[in-house]
């Protein structure tokens, strides 16, 4: 399997270490029930202010229902449509913008709901999955087609899948595939006591 382990400042736990957002699904591999379950209950365990849970799902499995699958991979731009095509699932995170207790608002759900999110992900990870976040889909198409609520945030399509074997990865995809993983450097994003003061 092709990784592109990070090449951190100081070293982090493996599974964060080799998470990266690859194109190159392989079109021939499913996921099984038991390991999109697996993802799902490492969401449903992530924090959340007062433990709302303010996070909803949709997941579109290509194998159980290819026609709720099209219509969700036709929400996605052109440009994504191009490689995740081959994505076996699909999934929406969407986040609630209200307190289910109390009816107010929850400034926080968005926050929560990507907690959630990189929790399904760090879980894939481990599993041997490849997983890719989108915001390049359309937000009202999607609701639309799916009878979203308002009160839910479309936050991001989410592409699952294992990578495609090194060997058959196209041409289109390879430069974007092997392209270096960067970040700024610690200290332009971390700050010790006051703005700018950079954490070394």
């Amino acid at each position: 399997m092709f990784t592109k382990k990070a090449a951190t400042q100081v070293a982090v736990i493996d599974v964060i270490a080799r998470r990266w957002s690859g194109r190159a699904f392989d079109p021939q591999r499913g996921i099984d029930h038991q390991t999109l379950m697996a993802l799902l209950e490492a969401a449903r365990w992530a924090p959340s202010c007062f433990g709302d849970q303010p996070w909803r799902y949709l997941i579109w499995d290509r194998s159980a229902n290819p026609d709720d699958w099209r219509r969700a991979f036709n929400c996605l731009s052109e440009g994504n449509q191009a490689w995740a095509r081959h994505a076996p699932v699909l999934m929406l995170a969407t986040a609630d913008s209200v307190f289910t207790a109390s009816g107010k608002a929850n400034r926080w759900g968005q926050y929560d709901t990507g907690a959630a999110s990189m929790s399904l992900i760090l879980q894939a990870t481990a599993l041997g999955l490849m997983v890719h976040q989108m915001g390049g889909f359309d937000a009202d198409k999607v609701r639309a087609e799916f009878q979203i609520p308002e009160r839910f945030a479309c936050m991001a399509m989410i592409a699952l899948g294992y990578q495609l074997p090194e060997n058959q990865i196209p041409e289109e995809l390879k430069e974007r595939e092997y392209a270096p993983r960067v970040r700024r450097p610690l200290e332009e994003s971390f700050f010790l006591g006051r703005w700018n003061n950079g954490f070394k």
